[in-house]
């Protein structure tokens, strides 16, 4: 695939990285993970090449947590996509609300030095609601609760920008080691990182799973040998509630620090889910009860990060404009 000149968005996430190309839609969608040969100490894979107990993650909350290996997995996704080094992209990003200058400067820093010829950061709010389709050029409340792989991040905004926000670390990598410890519990199993997290999207997969089961490979750890476990979508539920309740508890605390004009307005417009752990069964019904408002989850939650950047790359004078209304 070979994007010329294109202008580009990347969502920089913790668990995976997605590319929007101008034009064209997400180009890729990878695991946002480096694998590093641990005699050589050479990196051996990036994405869906990297595997192994080798392989490091380093992006945690949007942010670079290791800087390096950031900036060289950066550079190998948009070589990619964008193959001609003398035609650089323009690239927009989303930084993370709440973001220290050090943060914001460290980002732009690889974003530069994996080849981008110019950087635009995007508050991440911003971008899951627009990937989430909220009205986010009117003046009314709406809330984006984004449960990436390390923190689960709220924020209300009215036209255009965030008025309130809260990150707490309750993402999807902690109900995945709940699922974890369940296994290991009951079964007398391990479960891998990625088994443990494709059954919390199987289990969200159905609205009514009340009698339903989750079928992982899990590990005997005396014999090494793998074998199915079947798991009840309920006690999934029951295992990741300890995270619902923190995500819940930081979901109030967020509305309470809302004008009361806003706090009307999301109890008629709610709230929408984004993000991996937006796919976790029950969650949304357990936000409705503690919220008192309508909660649903967005159309393509996995996306909305990536599909809200997007519409700032086709449209590169949008968040101007949103600034211009303030």
């Amino acid at each position: 695939m070979s994007l010329l000149g294109r202008d580009l968005a990347m969502d920089l996430g913790g668990s995976r990285t997605r590319i929007y190309a101008r034009g064209k839609g997400i180009v890729l969608d990878e695991p946002s993970a480096v694998t590093i040969d641990g005699r050589t100490g050479k990196i051996i894979g990036y994405g869906v090449d990297a595997t192994g107990e080798e392989t490091c993650w380093p992006v945690s909350g949007g942010l670079p947590a290791d800087g390096d290996l950031t900036r060289r997995m950066v550079k190998h996704f948009l070589s990619k996509v964008h193959r001609r080094p003398l035609a650089r992209p323009r690239l927009v990003m989303a930084l993370p609300d709440g973001s220290t200058p050090i943060e914001r400067a460290t980002l732009r820093d690889v974003a530069y030095e994996a080849e981008a010829r110019q950087i635009r950061l995007v508050p991440h709010s911003l971008a899951a609601a627009l990937g989430a389709g909220l009205p986010v050029r009117d003046y009314v409340g709406g809330m984006v609760i984004d449960i990436g792989r390390d923190a689960a991040r709220i924020a209300v905004l009215s036209g255009g920008e965030a008025v309130a926000t809260t990150a707490v670390p309750s993402g999807g990598r902690a109900v995945d080691r709940a699922i974890a410890r369940l296994v290991e519990h009951e079964y007398g199993s391990t479960l891998d990182e990625r088994e443990a997290e494709a059954a919390k999207h199987h289990a969200g997969a159905d609205a009514n799973p009340s009698h339903r089961h989750v079928t992982v490979r899990a590990r005997d750890p005396e014999t090494g040998r793998e074998h199915d476990v079947r798991l009840p979508v309920e006690r999934i539920r029951e295992a990741a509630g300890p995270a619902i309740e923190s995500i819940a508890w930081a979901a109030r605390e967020t509305v309470e620090r809302c004008p009361a004009e806003l706090t009307a307005d999301l109890g008629e417009r709610g709230a929408v889910l984004v993000g991996g752990g937006a796919l976790l069964a029950g969650l949304a019904q357990r936000l409705r009860e503690s919220l008192g408002m309508p909660v649903r989850r967005a159309d393509r939650p996995l996306e909305c990060v990536a599909l809200g950047l997007g519409t700032c790359v086709d449209d590169l004078g949008l968040r101007a404009r949103l600034r211009r209304r303030r």
